[in-house]
């Protein structure tokens, strides 16, 4: 790692980050790394998601390095010891930089004093780890870099498995792409990243998918500009999978896409077969990323800015299919977004189910007789998945689970079918397929 003369000015851009985090005011769906040099941002990326990956463990060290907490218009101080503190454990940093520079950091922050401060606890850390780690690491939710609510909710609804999810969640997941069959096949595809000295294998149930052994930029893909290939995990994937039956041979199919954002899922579905799709999602600024990967893709769709929770935006013309990617808890992608172990919170479980069971009940009204919903979250907590189904089909007397038993991927969970994420493979996802009778 080149730790040189930007060294104090990537820690405090990575200080300045976290500061929405920490406060859970934001995310690091903001994070700018274009406010480094170019080496820099990849330094910049590993500490921000560093720090939010094991948070947890960086907290309880802090408070007993700190002989009294700092006061609150500090945290950008406290988010400095927190990377401080990520270095000397997690990074492979020359000790002298992660203490000097990110104690010097503090004076680019305005706050001169804090550089005594961090320059003492980093220097206690390394005196005195094994005794510090030991102490923190009595606390189940320190060792498993989770916090308390979230540990208990996942050995709750996976005592077999909580340990292997908490597991997947603290490792970055792969980069994960999808071939565009209209323009070569998954073979060629994994022969072109050969020529140029890529390494990849062919994904185990997504048809399409390719996983490379290393992440690189996407300006390094063969022929991703003109569309050849996008990124997108395996587990999400499978949606397009899963509607087949409703859209194989059926030209010209009114099809759904609601809370489309980023696209991913929206451009899969236009790969995939010859239908006319309306993409639907309440976020301006997301939508816009759907429609610049459309274009990339040479794809077309139609945008609607409205909530997929209101009829507002609907002509009365019904969709022969739907695909709800509802909003979720994130549960299954925390690896990808590790700020969520701040962010989310117990309560947002209920409410975010709530609103999960007002979407199906409201675009349930928009699906034609004998067409097919397919529910799709990337969360593992039943409230917002088997519990969300089960109890949409016990109120609503023409739905019908018709999720395939037969499938190579997931296990049975209510109607429908739980992918947990796995390390080194793919997210943790949930899906349920619903008919529409006659």
């Amino acid at each position: 790692m080149n730790d040189a003369p930007s060294g104090q000015g990537v820690r405090a851009v990575a200080a300045r980050a976290l500061v929405p985090v920490l406060t859970g005011k934001g995310s690091l769906a903001s994070l700018d790394d274009g406010a480094v040099p170019g080496r820099d941002r990849a330094f910049l990326r590993a500490l921000c998601y560093g720090v939010c990956r094991t948070l947890p463990r960086l907290e309880a060290l802090a408070e007993e390095l700190l002989r009294s907490p700092f006061k609150a218009r500090d945290v950008d101080v406290q988010a400095l010891l927190l990377l401080g503190i990520y270095q000397l454990l997690y990074l492979r940093v020359p000790p002298h930089a992660a203490v000097g520079e990110t104690a010097g950091a503090a004076r680019l922050l305005n706050k001169e004093w804090a550089t005594r401060v961090l320059n003492g606890c980093l220097r206690r850390l390394q005196r005195e780890t094994d005794e510090l780690q030991a102490k923190v690491d009595r606390d189940p939710g320190t060792v498993w870099l989770h916090p308390a609510w979230l540990l208990k909710t996942l050995r709750q609804a996976w005592p077999e498995d909580w340990q292997a999810i908490a597991e997947a969640n603290n490792h970055p997941g792969p980069m994960t792409l999808r071939i565009n069959r209209r323009l070569g096949s998954r073979d060629e595809y994994l022969t072109r990243l050969e020529a140029l000295g890529k390494s990849a294998t062919r994904c185990e149930h997504a048809p399409n998918g390719i996983t490379l052994a290393e992440p690189c930029d996407i300006n390094e893909l063969p022929g991703f500009a003109e569309g050849g290939a996008s990124v997108q995990d395996e587990a999400a994937q499978l949606a397009a999978n899963l509607m087949t039956p409703a859209l194989k041979d059926r030209p010209d199919a009114k099809v759904l896409d609601a809370c489309c954002a980023p696209g991913g899922k929206t451009a899969h579905l236009l790969e995939s077969f010859d239908i006319n799709l309306t993409a639907l999602d309440n976020d301006a600024v997301r939508l816009a990323r759907v429609n610049a990967t459309l274009k990339r893709l040479n794809l077309k769709a139609r945008l609607k800015h409205a909530d997929a929770s209101t009829l507002d935006w609907w002509d009365g013309a019904a969709f022969d299919a739907i695909l709800l990617d509802a909003p979720c808890s994130g549960s299954g992608v925390i690896r990808r977004h590790p700020d969520i172990k701040r962010l989310r919170r117990p309560s947002d479980i209920h409410d975010l189910a709530d609103l999960q069971g007002r979407m199906l009940d409201t675009l349930w009204q928009t699906l034609a007789p004998g067409g097919t919903l397919v529910y799709a979250t990337c969360s593992v907590i039943p409230e917002e998945n088997a519990e969300a189904v089960d109890a949409f089909l016990a109120r609503t007397d023409d739905a019908r689970a018709s999720t395939p038993d037969d499938v190579s991927w997931g296990r049975p969970a209510g109607a429908g079918r739980q992918l947990l994420p796995v390390t080194g493979g793919h997210d943790g996802f949930f899906y349920a397929r619903l008919t529409k009778t006659p």
